[in-house]
């Protein structure tokens, strides 16, 4: 051990879940990686500087952001040593020290300057570094994870790995590579474990709903209503169905078998677009994709989506193959860029860059802001820190007139500092903190003399409001700007605080702040993490705190669902697991656990806002639901949901095709009796009849059976592909499970993981892992996802088929999960655990003719694909 790091020592006592991690570092630490996920707010930083440590080997601590590294040698100094008296550290990667505290970007750039890769290695060798420390480990989703992984190849390292939030969100490859960098999780602290013991405050997410302006509702509209009159007309359009008849996909598709199933979706498009238009699609069209004249297929409805498709293969992807039309295709084109859904060669019907960029982008989120904020000083009063965060600045709108401030129509610091100071009450608490612009009200000038001498900055009052000053370091440092400020609004002189996620978004602390509006636009899963960490910190200053985030929406008018801003907060949810809503309440991630109604109308934005200020108000008891759903659970599970989307719940329309089934049976029976004993039963009554009669009594009998026998097969087939779901999906998780087992993914003991199914309320099917690592589940959770969801595109195919499935039209299509689907050797073994636990099946490779045939097969007909409805992967504490 060097003698520098030996010296070092915590000289606080540790937190009971520091502790117990740290006492099981010898086991941890055995395979030469140590790998934490512990949220903001745990004391990260300082469990990383114990492992280093303990480790006591020559260290190279990278971290994502110039900030964060400097946290690492002032929490070395401030927790380790007596006076800052550690000197053995370094900034510069090109003279390490016993530790050098650096970037990613650093390293990238160090990297990128040795031509032969075998210097760069050598280097670590000859400065003896041996610990490499990847704080915010989720940052090595990009390139440069790349000069990492060649340094792990090429010597032995000690990895110590820490994040808040690992990529799960990426796929099962990109999830793979991460893992084997930074090996499988050794341990994992908790949000509710933090909360239980006040490291971290109880705090709750709300959203605050918005629609645009009038101008933009109007616009909105009349976009919409352009589409849709295109699309009506189209439908009509002789020359556009005529152009699509004798397209070579459809009027000689034997002849282009390789090209159509290279694009399957074209050809989808193209026979929904003319099943739309009434044309009944003859069977030899159909025949080519393997479908039989008995077949039912269910085209889907022509939505925009699929309209989309089309046009974008139309004009952009297969326009070189139909140069005899390009002057109708011209035509088409002037037709649909007058309409603004065809730009830089991409069709987009839905709006997603014309109207949700403004939407995002929506002045009504200003007001929200002043809204939420005069909530918030309302209820909290001195007590309120207030921060907001956006993603940009918007210089344009420093120097503007104070009538035109109104007239503001984008979103950024200084949009909202405007808003604000025009709005809110006492405005001398404002102020604005970004890495290029500084702003403070005149009456803080006092309070920050004392902290730093004024001769240092300059200060030079804005147009608008001479009151407040634009602050100017002298120094090219921003640290000491940073640093001043939160000071300052730690001592409550400031109240409220604008600034850029990019300053203040990561690695900043102010555990004061009680009150955080995420402004950003930003839906991913690390940003919004990593912007929540800010709020949720406890405060030693204030041990009965609460933190309330809120999060922004401006609805689209025209549709109930609130559309894509809704689905950027789901994204965003998703990240996090957080308090539900309910009456009684657990803790789970995912944007339902706010219980906002799926279908939000316009109208009711004012009650919806009203009620969440209410709640958001009552802090007390956010405190009190937290306390009660902690007691309910021991640790957070992953899980995979199958969502039912019927309109009556999963058991009761279980039971509905069960009895249904039985139903048509006992009529089947009764006829049936009737029919062959219809002259006995004559007899014993009694009855005579002629000879035509019995005859006419028959057929009568006969077309009961026939009526009656198809419904009976209906409802038996549909309580066949039903009836058995939540058996079905566990015998599914057994053959993932022993599938990763034997592909080597398991390293816990396999016999002490189980499989556990069962039903909801809603009826939804829940499927998870106990007993497994946190790697295990992620990869469990990601193979049974991307064994339920519709079918898209994967490289192998499972058809789940038998005699009497095969008799019944039942043949299931299953698409074989990414991670086995790699390669020919893993979908084998896949399909050797599915035969196990699912009976017999084949598998197919979908990149070969035939395999083309039947996926696009299974692709369009519902009939042919059970899972049509979605999962979802949540995070739950039980």
């Amino acid at each position: 051990m060097l003698t520098s790091l030996n010296d070092l020592k915590f000289i606080y006592p540790w937190r009971s879940y520091q502790s117990e991690l740290l006492k099981h570092f010898d086991s941890h630490i055995s395979d030469d990686h140590f790998h934490v996920i512990a949220p903001p707010g745990s004391g990260k930083t300082i469990l990383g500087i114990e492992i280093i440590r303990k480790v006591g080997k020559k260290t190279l601590v990278l971290a994502p952001t110039l900030t964060i590294r400097n946290q690492w040698e002032n929490r070395l100094q401030n927790f380790f040593t007596n006076a800052s008296s550690f000197r053995a550290y370094s900034f510069d990667l090109r003279t390490p020290n016993d530790i050098t505290f650096s970037t990613y970007q650093s390293l990238y750039a160090f990297y990128k300057t040795f031509e032969d890769k075998s210097e760069y290695f050598q280097f670590f060798k000859k400065h003896k570094i041996e610990t490499l420390v990847l704080d915010e480990a989720h940052h090595l989703k990009n390139a440069w994870w790349t000069c990492l992984m060649e340094l792990k190849r090429d010597s032995k390292f000690y990895i110590v790995a820490l994040t808040a939030t690992p990529p799960y969100d990426n796929t099962s490859v990109e999830v793979s590579k991460y893992f084997t960098l930074c090996g499988e999780v050794d341990d994992e602290i908790a949000v509710p474990d933090l909360v239980r013991e006040r490291d971290l405050c109880p705090h709750q997410d709300f959203v605050y709903f918005s629609k645009p302006e009038a101008l933009a509702i109007d616009f909105i509209v009349d976009f919409r209503r352009n589409i849709a009159h295109f699309k009506d007309a189209l439908l009509e359009d002789e020359s556009f169905i005529s152009f699509l008849q004798e397209h070579r996909f459809y009027n000689h598709p034997n002849s282009h078998l390789d090209e159509l199933y290279a694009n399957t979706e074209y050809f989808s498009a193209i026979l929904i677009f003319l099943n739309a238009c009434g044309f009944k699609i003859e069977h030899e069209k159909l025949k080519v994709l393997g479908f039989r004249k008995k077949d039912t297929i269910q085209f889907p409805e022509l939505d925009l989506k699929w309209l989309g498709i089309l046009f974008q293969n139309l004009l952009v992807s297969d326009r070189k193959q139909l140069l005899s039309q390009e002057d109708y295709l011209s035509q088409l084109e002037k037709r649909l860029k007058r309409l603004h859904v065809f730009e830089r060669n991409t069709i987009d019907f839905i709006g997603e860059n014309r109207l949700y960029k403004s939407l995002s982008n929506s002045p009504s989120k200003l007001k929200s802001i002043v809204s939420i904020v005069n909530a918030e000083r309302k209820n909290l009063k001195e007590a309120l820190r207030c921060v907001i965060l956006t993603d940009y600045i918007r210089k344009e709108f420093l120097n503007i007139k104070a009538e035109t401030v109104e007239d503001i129509n984008k979103i950024g610091v200084l949009p909202i500092f405007q808003f604000i100071r025009q709005s809110c009450e006492k405005p001398e608490e404002l102020a604005v903190l970004t890495g290029s612009m500084v702003i403070i009200h005149q009456s803080v000038l006092n309070a920050f003399e004392a902290l730093e001498t004024l001769e240092n900055f300059s200060f030079a009052p804005i147009q608008i409001d001479t009151s407040f000053l634009l602050v100017q370091s002298k120094s090219t440092s921003k640290s000491s700007i940073v640093s001043i400020f939160t000071q300052l609004f730690e001592a409550g002189y400031i109240k409220v605080l604008v600034g850029t996620k990019s300053l203040l978004g990561e690695g900043w602390d102010a555990p004061s702040i009680n009150s955080l509006i995420l402004a950003s636009f930003i839906g991913s899963f690390v940003s919004s993490n990593q912007m929540r960490g800010r709020a949720i910190r406890k405060d030693a200053d204030s041990p009965n705190k609460t933190g309330n985030i809120w999060h922004l929406a401006c609805l689209d008018p025209t549709t109930l669902d609130g559309s894509q801003e809704v689905d950027t907060l789901k994204r965003r949810f998703e990240a996090f697991v957080g308090l539900t809503n309910s009456n009684i309440p657990f803790i789970c991630n995912g944007f339902e656990r706010l219980n906002i109604p799926e279908e939000i109308p316009v109208e009711s934005l004012q009650t919806l806002n009203t009620n969440t200020i209410k709640r958001a108000t009552n802090r007390s008891l956010i405190t009190q639901k937290w306390d009660k759903a902690i007691e309910k659970g021991a640790r957070l599970t992953k899980e995979v949901k199958w969502l039912h989307k019927g309109t009556k719940p999963f058991k009761k329309q279980k039971q509905i095709y069960y009895f249904d089934a039985l139903r048509f049976f006992v009529i089947e029976l009764f006829f049936a009796v009737v029919l062959f004993n219809i002259e006995f039963i004559a007899t014993r009554f009694n009855l005579i009849f002629q000879q035509g009669v019995f005859y006419v009594i028959k057929a009568f009998i006969v077309a009961f059976l026939v009526t009656f026998g198809y419904k009976f097969y209906k409802a038996f087939k549909l309580y066949i592909r039903y009836g058995y779901l939540y058996k079905k999906i566990k015998k599914m998780g057994l053959a993932i499970l022993d599938t990763l087992d034997a592909l080597g993914y398991i390293t816990s003991n396999r016999n002490g993981i189980t499989v556990r199914s069962h039903l909801e309320g809603k009826g939804y099917v829940v499927c998870n892992l106990n007993g497994a690592n946190a790697l295990e589940n992620t990869l469990f959770t990601k193979a049974l996802s991307d064994l339920l969801e519709p079918l898209e595109s994967p490289r192998y195919l499972i058809i789940k088929t038998n005699l009497f499935r095969k008799r019944l039209d039942i043949e299931n299509f299953y698409p074989v999960p990414e991670l086995f689907g790699d390669n020919k050797q893993n979908a084998l073994v896949f399909q050797k655990y599915w035969r196990a636990y699912l009976g017999r099946s084949k598998l197919l490779f979908t990149r070969s003719t035939e395999g083309r045939k039947l996926l696009l097969k299974a692709r369009l007909s519902h009939i042919y694909n059970a899972f049509t409805e979605v999962t979802k992967e949540s995070i739950i504490w039980k």
